[in-house]
């Protein structure tokens, strides 16, 4: 069995213990074989809107967002696994459902052995990666942070820095009067500035945590 946030128990180490008591609570349950959690963006998309398009025959599908909203109920789909060589990994789709149309973004984040880094890849072709640093914050949320980031294409690894560089800042907190997990994440590049953005809320549909609601409720309301 593996816990549901076992790829950022591994890379957070000692450091964990530093996270809301909600959160690392969360992060030790068991995860089912399909974890499912539900949320709503106060904001999501990417101002550029469709001019997005433009880059997905170079990054391949599910790695961009053509629309910008608010108030965007979302889906999150995560599996937990471990790979052939002990590193935990956790695959990710999430499900932007914007009014008219559902846009996804999928990822497969791996520990590896290096202290608070892991390795991202996203797209459901794996062209863009990422490595990236987690931390705890002072209020307890989990933090991550690109360090490196590169493209894979036509057969060859190239770089991206300075101007093709993105920087991307995820913040997974608690929201203590609501008692529900918060998610913030900002995507920038030093010409274009914002690329891509989101922040809001969600809850996982179990209740292994202890906080869950009735089973057949939608957590968006």
């Amino acid at each position: 069995m593996t816990a549901r946030g076992e790829a950022f128990l591994r890379a957070l180490g000692a450091d964990a213990e530093r996270l809301h008591p909600q959160i690392l609570a969360q992060m030790r349950a068991v995860a089912p074989d399909e974890d499912r959690a539900e949320g709503v963006f106060e904001v999501a998309g990417s101002r550029f809107g469709r001019l997005s398009a433009f880059g997905r025959p170079v990054v391949g599908p599910r790695m961009l967002v053509t629309r910008f909203g608010r108030d965007v109920p979302f889906l999150l789909t995560v599996r937990c696994g471990v790979t052939a060589s002990g590193q935990a990994t956790l695959d990710t789709t999430r499900e932007f459902r914007f009014p008219g149309s559902t846009q996804y973004i999928s990822d497969r984040l791996t520990t590896t052995p290096r202290t608070g880094i892991v390795h991202n890849v996203l797209g459901a072709r794996g062209r863009v990666e990422m490595l990236e640093h987690c931390s705890v914050t002072d209020d307890g949320a989990l933090r991550m942070r690109t360090r490196r980031v590169a493209l894979r294409f036509a057969g060859r690894r190239i770089p991206l820095a300075g101007i093709f560089g993105v920087d991307v800042d995820l913040e997974d907190g608690w929201d203590e009067d609501h008692r529900r997990r918060t998610i913030r994440m900002r995507a920038t590049n030093p010409l274009f500035g914002t690329v891509l953005e989101y922040r809001g809320w969600y809850r996982y549909l179990d209740q292994e945590d202890g906080i869950g609601r009735a089973p057949g409720r939608s957590a968006i309301q």
